[in-house]
């Protein structure tokens, strides 16, 4: 069955997949294949939309926002392959299509939402949806159809949709050219390691990636430094080398602004230019108000207040933390001033004196299997899942692991794929994304979910052991992809993580409490080469260690979120780091804690529109997951089958079926409180 009929048969993008689950054969399919693929489904879809906005019949549920739902399939289906492979596969080749591409599917993209026939239709069946029959989640569908379109811009004049065209595009272009700009200043860079001294204090394990990097880059026999975030973190804890610590840190820090050809700095000050612009044309007077008039906030008013509610007391905790890491430098006869290059380094041993707790002590019981196995035995006892190593299913890296999840009954429910470590080719971070996406309309499909992380990959035979925080980020991903494949909704539109981007972080940041409970903790906290448990006396100071340096956590945090909202809420900003710098400075950010993405590589705001005024979401879905892990806590079982079924028919399988504080309130009975979130990071 030809799903492209124009595109050449040779082209895999051409036909129906014969795979297992219908995965993408990543074997057959090399970059030459997506140019020719996105032409003839670009053409196509082209047709479709014409065909909707020119039907003669009058508008309906069924002949515009259904046949929406269909149109565009081909399309979605290349680009899943294509911008995952982007994030986690990208060499010169794949960069040179995202290049030339990114403007072309903005331009396809503002031609259907601002193509004046279409809305026309669109608002004729939003006007008549009371009267028309609909179900709930079809009277959804139209309302968050008719709102994407008039947000988008479609009910403005001709100039002003010309305008926003050429403004998305350029967009488009900019967000592309952040992107690349950071990879290659990550890729390119690696802390060298000549000799002993240079690896005092680091871990055994950390030197065994250490050394893989270093043969990989050429320098066998030698140990390197990557700037992912796993590793600058990793060695600016360990390493007793200050010299070396400010060195990374310093390039991790700079990253996007070097001056050359990668820095963003212009970059980011067009981007805020287009964006309130862009805002303008559209009725709201700054960016951010655009952003927050679809978000759970709903104002930056919101926003501020809950910033400033948790600042306050996160900072005065931060002061009272310095004060006792330089008192520890200076017993140590460290005659200098505490650094940012400092801060995690003697905030470890703060942690040893304080809860008895070494990172390298825990490290050997946290190996990367078993903490896979958490991530799904907590899927198991909340939800009722199944995971089972599939080795027949093709991956786009041989690193890539697959695992189909099946329901109580054993139905299929979902593939889920794990890419786990750093490489060269890898984008920064870590995420969720789909290859395929959940729906019952046009057809039964079930997701294809991926996360991917950057752990450093340890030399051959090597277990991968993690932090505690790599551990968390583990889980907090895996909540992402269960919110994907568990999604229940009929329209693709409504599916998974297509929710408001101040809820989306609910389920992701949940998920990560379980990861500290004594259960988990118990059964899958197993010593890697003796298979010894956690002890428990180490649980107990584990679990009371989970309040340390929250200052720390919160300041580093906030003062990202500060600088996100302040650059979208202001009309102008010719020089983004002045305004940063002037955020800084106006919130009192203490000088020891950097920013936890610096405005030149802040690829959650710069990179793409997702997170942009919009980075405060984390701490926004940090009150609802403490609120909501409280849930369970009150019943006095953390697997209480009463409550997670609430979860899983309100949150995780939901999608965007309803408001998110109405679907929060079917979960919980009542909106959240902050104080759960207070009283867990010990300010209260």
């Amino acid at each position: 069955m030809s799903v492209i009929p124009t595109l050449d048969s040779a082209n895999p993008f051409a036909d129906v997949w014969s795979t297992p689950f219908g995965a993408p054969p990543f074997a057959s399919i090399r970059p030459e294949h997506f140019r020719p693929a996105y032409d003839a489904a670009l053409t196509l879809n082209r047709a479709e939309i014409d065909a909707i906005a020119t039907n003669p019949e009058p508008p309906t549920f069924a002949n515009v926002i259904e046949a929406m739902e269909r149109a565009g399939s081909a399309v979605d289906r290349i680009s899943s392959v294509f911008w995952n492979l982007s994030g986690t596969m990208s060499d010169e080749p794949i960069r040179e299509i995202e290049r030339d591409l990114s403007p072309i599917l903005s331009r396809h993209d503002s031609a259907i939402m601002l193509d004046p026939r279409l809305f026309a239709r669109i608002d004729a069946v939003f006007k008549g949806r009371h009267a028309a029959g609909l179900d709930a989640e079809q009277l959804r569908l139209v309302e968050r159809t008719h709102k994407s379109f008039t947000r988008a811009g479609a009910a403005l004049g001709e100039a002003e949709r010309t305008r926003l065209a050429e403004i998305n595009e350029r967009l488009a272009t900019l967000g592309t050219a952040f992107s690349q700009n950071v990879l290659k200043d990550e890729g390119d860079f690696i802390l060298l390691l000549e000799n002993d001294d240079d690896l005092a204090g680091l871990t055994k394990d950390f030197l065994s990636g250490a050394a893989a990097l270093a043969a990989d880059r050429g320098h066998t026999g030698k140990h390197a430094v990557s700037l992912s975030r796993g590793a600058v973190e990793d060695f600016l804890t360990n390493s007793t080398r200050r010299d070396l610590r400010e060195k990374l840190l310093n390039a991790f820090l700079m990253r996007g602004e070097s001056g050359g050809p990668t820095d963003n700095r212009a970059i980011i000050a067009e981007t805020l230019a287009l964006r309130h612009e862009r805002a303008r044309l559209t009725g709201y007077k700054t960016y951010a108000d655009y952003k927050l008039d679809d978000t759970m906030a709903g104002d930056t008013a919101a926003v501020y207040e809950l910033m400033e509610s948790v600042w306050r007391p996160g900072r005065l905790a931060a002061l009272r933390d310095r004060e006792r890491l330089q008192a520890l430098a200076r017993d140590e006869g460290g005659n200098f001033a505490l650094a940012g290059h400092d801060w995690r380094h003697y905030a470890e041993k703060l942690r040893r004196a304080d809860h008895a707790i070494d990172d390298g002590e825990l490290r050997p019981y946290f190996e990367l299997d078993r903490m896979i196995e958490a991530a799904f035995f907590v899927a198991n006892k909340l939800f009722g899942l199944v995971f089972e190593e599939r080795h027949d299913i093709e991956t786009y890296h041989p690193d890539v692991r697959v695992f189909e999840a099946r329901d109580a009954n054993g139905e299929h429910v979902a593939l889920f794929l794990g890419d786990y470590f750093a490489r060269p080719s890898k984008h920064g971070g870590a995420w969720m994304s789909a290859f395929r996406r959940q729906r019952k309309f046009n057809g039964e499909q079930r997701p294809i979910i991926v996360n991917v992380l950057n752990i450093s990959k340890p030399s051959p035979g090597a277990p991968a052991l993690l932090s505690i925080g790599e551990a968390g980020t583990l889980f907090h991903e895996f909540g992402h992809a269960l919110h994907g494949m568990l999604s229940n909704v009929t329209y693709e539109t409504l599916s998974g993580t297509a929710v408001s981007s101040d809820f989306v972080e609910l389920p992701s940041q949940l998920y990560e409490h379980w990861l500290m409970t004594r259960e988990v903790l118990t059964r899958f906290a197993r010593h890697h080469a003796t298979g010894a448990p956690l002890p428990d006396d180490l649980i107990d100071r584990l679990r009371a260690a989970r309040k340390f340096n929250q200052g720390f956590a919160t300041v580093e945090f906030c003062s990202s979120a500060f600088v996100d909202m302040d650059a979208h809420m202001s009309e102008n900003v010719p020089d983004p780091m002045a305004l940063e710098v002037a955020t800084l400075a106006r919130i009192e950010n203490p000088a020891e804690i950097p920013m936890r993405h610096r405005t030149p590589h802040f690829g959650h705001v710069f990179a793409g529109e997702g997170y942009a005024a919009g980075y405060y979401s984390y701490l926004w879905s940090a009150v609802l997951d403490a609120d909501a892990f409280a849930a369970f806590e009150e019943t006095g079982d953390v697997f209480n089958p009463d409550v997670a079924k609430k979860l899983r028919e309100n949150i995780y399988a939901a999608g965007n079926l309803r408001d998110p504080r109405e679907a929060y309130t079917r979960f919980r009975g009542r909106l959240p409180s902050v104080e759960p979130l207070l009283r867990g990071r010990g300010f209260v």
